[in-house]
Formats: structure tokens, C-alpha cells, sequence
């Protein structure tokens, strides 16, 4: 036998923690059916919310999307987003309680939330619902969203929903020409840092191949693009804080340029949609290495390809940092940056 037949539980969700998914499980074992809503205000989050925060603003459809998520295996459960200004009035409150009710189309007969100064609100919005309160001592997850906001995504790293992680994750993207390290530097950060990485695909693709020499074709390219993306998506979700990446969609133009002089304008498209936290540009000083798909392995036509990618990268306004030395070097200099990245 349920509590009630229609429960609602509300919240800003900003950002959503484990002590909401907890919340969020019990209610949802008290009631018929469960309503959750995301209240938003993109002005007052912006500017209020996000005063002195180390997080970035999260917009209130990805909030919906998170929740949406969390409980795609509870059909009982709905997910609604209710625009509520935040003026510091109770009119406020009465406003969003008019949409609530206008969303759900039913009668609210539970209610929901982890907070007893609520009780008195809730008396007067929803006379007809019995306020549920839960967990109010925070004993299951110490930990509130104000908290996070305040102190970082990081250091509460725990407390954040699986499905949520990759939202958070920092993405760090090695480049650099031919035979610079970059593979070896990814897999070396990524044991470090006890997280996944995303190989270069352009060698998978051409070693199932069995070669690149003589048998590249143009439309490889987007397809090594298209396909490394793909990849990509699936180890963020494996990522612990931090994903590492060899290559993306700049470096793959750049082959294609220097493999078969051709400019392929749907690599300049998915370069304008990539997102990373971090780029790491591997100048071409070390020992140039043969493992039978290279070919550009003459000093002078490194620097040149080098250059050819550094502007590349200007033409995409991408800032990097760029990382010399040996491996040792490189290692070192490389988790100066990301250390810095994981404080932010």
C-alpha cells in the first residue's frame, strides 16, 4: 500500500547529487506516481547561484535530460521543468506552484523534500498534500548542491550519479604531428590519473586495413573522424575526472592534407562542435619512430608538417600549450597542466 497516489518532489537539481537520487528512490516507493520538477531561473541561477560557484552554469534542460536519465527505468515516474522566477517573494512560490499543478494535471496529494522549514509553504500551496520530509539530517549523503557549487565537482566526485560524470569530466586532447609521442603520453597520463582514454583512431582504422601506404582514400578521413567521436563518447562514461584523447578532428584534417593534399570541409565542421577543457600540443623533438603506417619521417618535413598544424589549429582559435623534451619531460610538464585544470 502506497503513502499516496500522486507525489511531487521539486528542486532547483543544481547540480543534482546522490542525496537527490536518494531522495528521489524513496519517494518514488511512497506513491503511485512520482513527479519531479526541475524549477529554473536563468537569470538568478547566472548571476546568483553561480556567484564565487566552481562549477559552469548548467542550463535547466540538462537537468531535465539528467533526471530523465535517472529514471528512464521507472515508468511511475515524470520529469517536468517549471520556469519560477526568484525574486525572494512568497508570490514567487505561488507562481510556480500554479505551473506545477498545470504540469502534472492531477491532484498532488504528497510532497516531498528534505527540508522541514518548507512544512509552513507547503501547508498553504498544497493544503490537500501531506509533506513528506526526507533525510533532512543528510545522515545517507552528506552533502547538498549548495556545497558542490561552492567547493567544486571534484572534490565530491563521489557523491555525483554515475550518469551525470561525463557532464563534469575534463577532456584533454594531446596533439601533434606524426611519431611525437602522443600515444605514449595518453596512455602514461591515463595510468597516472586511473582513468580511460580514447586511442588515435586513424592507426585502428588502418591497421584493420593491414596499411595506409598507397591505399589511403579521401573519405577515410571523416570516417576516422565520425568514429573517433563515437569512441570518445563511450570512454567519457567510463572517465574518472579526467578523460585522455589522442587526436580529434583538426589532427585528422592535417592527414588528410598531408597524405593527400585534400581539405575536407566536413573535418572544419565537427572542429567547430568539439569541446575540450585542455589541449596539449607534442612538438616533434623526439626520435622519430617507424611502425610501418608513418611516412613524413625526415626532419625538415616534420617541421614543415608541424607548422602546417599549428595553423590549423589558429584558424580553429584553439589555445594550447605547448610540451617539449624528452618523455620524462613531457610527462611531467603535461600533469603540471592537468593538475592545474582539476583545481578549477
Amino acid at each position: 500500500m502506497t503513502l499516496g497516489k500522486v507525489g511531487m518532489y521539486g528542486g532547483k537539481f543544481y547540480p543534482i547529487h546522490m542525496g537527490h537520487v536518494y531522495s528521489m528512490t524513496r519517494a518514488s516507493t511512497m506513491v503511485d506516481e512520482l513527479r519531479i520538477i526541475v524549477s529554473y531561473d536563468d537569470e538568478h541561477e547566472r548571476n546568483v547561484l553561480l556567484k564565487n560557484a566552481k562549477i559552469p552554469h548548467v542550463p535547466h534542460y540538462t537537468r531535465l535530460r539528467w533526471w530523465t536519465q535517472l529514471t528512464k527505468d521507472l515508468p511511475h515516474v515524470h520529469v517536468h521543468a517549471i520556469e519560477e522566477k526568484q525574486t525572494g517573494q512568497f508570490s514567487d512560490w505561488e507562481f510556480g506552484a500554479k505551473e506545477i499543478r498545470a504540469a502534472v494535471g492531477k491532484e498532488i496529494d504528497t510532497v516531498f523534500s528534505s527540508e522541514d522549514a518548507y512544512t509552513s509553504y507547503f501547508e498553504k500551496l498544497y493544503p490537500e498534500a501531506k509533506h513528506v520530509i526526507l533525510d533532512a539530517a543528510r545522515q545517507t549523503y552528506s552533502i547538498s548542491a549548495t556545497r558542490i557549487r561552492m567547493e567544486g565537482i571534484m572534490p565530491h566526485w563521489d557523491m555525483i550519479p554515475a550518469v551525470i560524470k561525463p557532464y563534469f569530466t575534463k577532456k584533454v586532447v594531446i596533439v601533434g604531428t606524426e611519431s611525437c609521442g602522443k600515444s605514449t603520453l595518453v596512455r602514461n597520463l591515463a595510468n597516472v590519473y586511473n582513468t580511460a582514454y580514447v586511442e588515435e583512431w586513424g592507426r585502428t582504422y588502418y591497421e584493420k586495413i593491414g596499411g595506409c601506404e598507397g591505399i589511403t582514400m579521401a573519405q577515410d578521413f571523416p570516417e576516422i573522424a565520425f568514429e573517433h567521436k563515437y569512441y570518445e563518447k563511450e570512454q567519457l562514461k567510463k572517465a574518472n575526472k579526467v578523460l585522455f584523447i589522442d587526436t580529434e578532428a583538426i589532427v585528422t584534417q592535417f592527414f588528410s592534407l598531408a597524405y593527400l593534399g585534400v581539405r575536407q570541409p566536413v573535418l572544419d565542421e565537427v572542429a567547430k562542435l568539439q569541446q575540450y577543457d585542455l589541449w596539449l600540443f607534442l612538438e616533434p623533438d623526439v626520435e622519430w619512430v617507424d611502425d610501418g603506417t608513418r611516412s613524413f619521417g625526415e626532419q625538415q618535413v616534420r617541421e614543415e608538417n608541424n607548422t602546417l598544424l599549428k595553423s590549423l589549429l589558429e584558424e580553429h582559435h584553439i589555445s594550447y600549450h605547448s610540451i617539449q623534451g624528452n618523455y620524462q619531460e613531457r610527462l611531467e610538464k603535461s600533469m603540471h597542466y592537468i593538475n592545474k585544470l582539476l583545481l578549477k
